[in-house]
């Protein structure tokens, strides 16, 4: 579902704005888009409301990465509208981050997807530099941090979080 649709509480909302500056930190020619899914029937049909989706489109052709576009979907442990109902606070307006996937995406097809699940390795026809896969699995260490309530003011992570399967 489109971030821009999840932030429910201002807390979430401050969550996904923290994530898209984490994003723009690791790729800063990257341009963030709290909305990448189409407002119509049959996108809505397909929603999952256990998923905050963002994306972020690059200016051209980057061979590092091997896309134009990467979407980025965090899979949280119970929606958002629930965390709200359930009781106050901004511990419980925040659900967990049970997971991220990262698609890169050009305009034929995905290329590469990089999950949290195993050994956090890139899979796809055509996969990003390893320099590049290094900075997505950091990224994916702040985003559990952050909604963990674990990253510090300057943007780094106690403890590694890749353990997790």
């Amino acid at each position: 579902m489109n971030a821009a649709d999840q932030a429910r509480s201002l807390d979430l909302a401050q969550v996904i704005a923290s994530a898209a500056a984490l994003v723009r930190k690791a790729f800063p020619a990257a341009r963030a888009n709290l909305t990448p899914w189409r407002d119509d029937p049959l996108t809505r049909a397909w929603a999952e409301a256990e998923s905050v989706d963002l994306s972020f489109h690059f200016p051209g052709w980057n061979p590092r990465n091997q896309c134009r576009s990467m979407l980025i979907q965090l899979r949280l442990e119970r929606p958002p509208v629930s965390a709200v109902r359930s009781a106050p606070g901004p511990a419980r307006s925040r659900p967990r981050l049970l997971g991220v996937v990262i698609r890169g995406l050009t305009y034929e097809s995905e290329r590469w997807r990089l999950a949290t699940v195993g050994d956090w390795q890139p899979s796809g026809t055509h996969l990003p530099e390893p320099v590049v896969v290094d900075r997505l699995r950091q990224v994916c260490r702040e985003l559990f941090a952050l909604f963990d309530g674990r990253l510090d003011q300057s943007g780094s992570v106690g403890d590694a979080h890749d353990q997790a399967a």
